[in-house]
């Protein structure tokens, strides 16, 4: 019997091809947007997860101010110079430390300019950062301490200046600096705010003080823990140190704000996952509107044929098998649009996936879970019609034209 009535299924569905379209429609829309929206969410926070491990798990930040980001403390004092080499010389837990200061500035090569991010550091910027070289060397030690006017420069800036030239060894402005481009370092593309990692110039942060910013303000540390060494234990060590460098009393709150890697990578993690949990929930009510189109249609579809259920009921057909026909036809619509809605998702979240420029992660629980609430909505909702059709009067429908 389940055979005949999908046979029949088929058939009706051929019958009003349009129709049949039309009523999928809403499932169609609804499968293939949650398992996009799941997709790319997916793939955002495997995104974030690689850039975070891009940089070490075992990284710190130390900033100015009790947070970072907007509304940060103003009044809190800079860092200095002496503070990072305090902290290199005083925690062996520690495997580098890159002091950092950043400025806005604006790069000339020739006739060409490029507005940019100067970054002030010394040689360890590089290990902390894990950045690597395309081409030419990263400035050496003593080179950092005697202020040399080298700098090593992105992806980026090198497009905007030297085009397809090679920048080794040329001699770049910026402000009043003149310096020579002793490295290129590979490209990352855009961090996980958005940024544009490529687009900076670093240089000795002595050279940045003395002859960009004009002052011995630090205004980052970054540091980087042995790998043996809990990150939780360095962190305190780091609090301790510098609330006595910067003569913090007992009752003082911490005027700096140290922000381990792996709190960043949860709180990134968490929040894309809340996101695309909260779009995919909007995403799947259109499969309730896609059901309630499939109920009207099933409705419609039994006033239609009233006689053609009378004519079965009075040679012999049970209650349950016109039931079991009518219910067939609601879960191949269903299922039918969740099919080609499952196709379009795959489809559409490549597309995307490329155009965003996000890894490409296909979650099959959520495509299985998908198509099987494509069928179940066709059975919740294929129900009515199917029991209004099983309990038709023979001999009204017959009456009926």
């Amino acid at each position: 019997m389940l055979g005949v009535a999908l046979r029949l299924a088929l058939r009706e569905m051929r019958r009003n091809i349009m129709r049949s379209v039309l009523t999928m429609l809403g499932i169609i829309i609804g499968v293939a947007a949650v398992i996009v929206l799941v997709t790319l969410g997916s793939g955002a926070t495997r995104q974030v997860t690689q850039q975070i491990a891009n940089l070490g798990s075992n990284l710190l930040m130390v900033s100015v101010g009790k947070r970072m980001g907007p509304g940060q403390s103003s009044t809190a004092p800079a860092f200095k110079l002496a503070d990072a080499e305090a902290l290199a010389r005083e925690v062996p837990a520690l495997a580098a430390v890159a002091p950092q200061a950043s400025f806005a500035s604006t790069a000339i090569f020739a006739n060409e300019n490029w507005g940019t991010t100067v970054t002030g550091s010394t040689e360890q910027y590089f290990t902390v950062n894990n950045r690597q070289l395309a081409e030419g060397r990263i400035f050496t030690g003593s080179e950092a301490r005697s202020g040399a006017a080298v700098c090593v420069i992105g992806e980026t800036v090198r497009v905007k200046l030297f085009a397809g030239q090679s920048p080794l060894g040329a001699k770049m402005r910026l402000r009043k600096l003149s310096c020579e481009i002793v490295g290129l370092l590979k490209p990352k593309g855009q961090s996980t705010m958005g940024s544009d990692q490529d687009d900076i110039v670093i240089v000795p942060l002595r050279t940045f003080q003395r002859r960009i910013a004009g002052n011995d303000d630090v205004s980052l540390i970054q540091v980087s823990a042995k790998d043996d060494i809990s990150t939780d234990a360095v962190k305190q060590e780091l609090q301790r140190l510098l609330r006595i460098r910067r003569h913090s009393s007992a009752d003082e709150d911490d005027n700096f704000n140290v922000m381990d890697m792996k709190e960043i990578a949860a709180m990134l993690s968490g929040t894309t996952q809340m996101m695309t949990g909260l779009l995919g929930a909007v995403a799947a009510v259109s499969l309730l509107v896609g059901g309630i189109g499939i109920m009207n249609i099933m409705l419609v579809s039994v006033t239609e044929r009233t006689r053609e259920i009378g004519i079965r009921l009075a040679i012999g057909a049970l209650e349950n098998e016109i039931l079991l026909q009518f219910l067939v036809e609601a879960v191949v619509l269903s299922s039918s649009g969740g099919l080609i809605g499952i196709v379009l998702a795959l489809v559409s979240s490549s597309i995307l996936a490329a155009v965003l420029q996000v890894p490409l992660v296909f979650n099959l629980p959520v495509i299985a879970i998908a198509f099987m609430f494509s069928a179940t909505v066709g059975i919740v909702f294929g129900y009515v019609p199917a029991r209004k059709a099983a309990r038709m009067d023979p001999i009204e429908a017959l009456r009926h034209e």
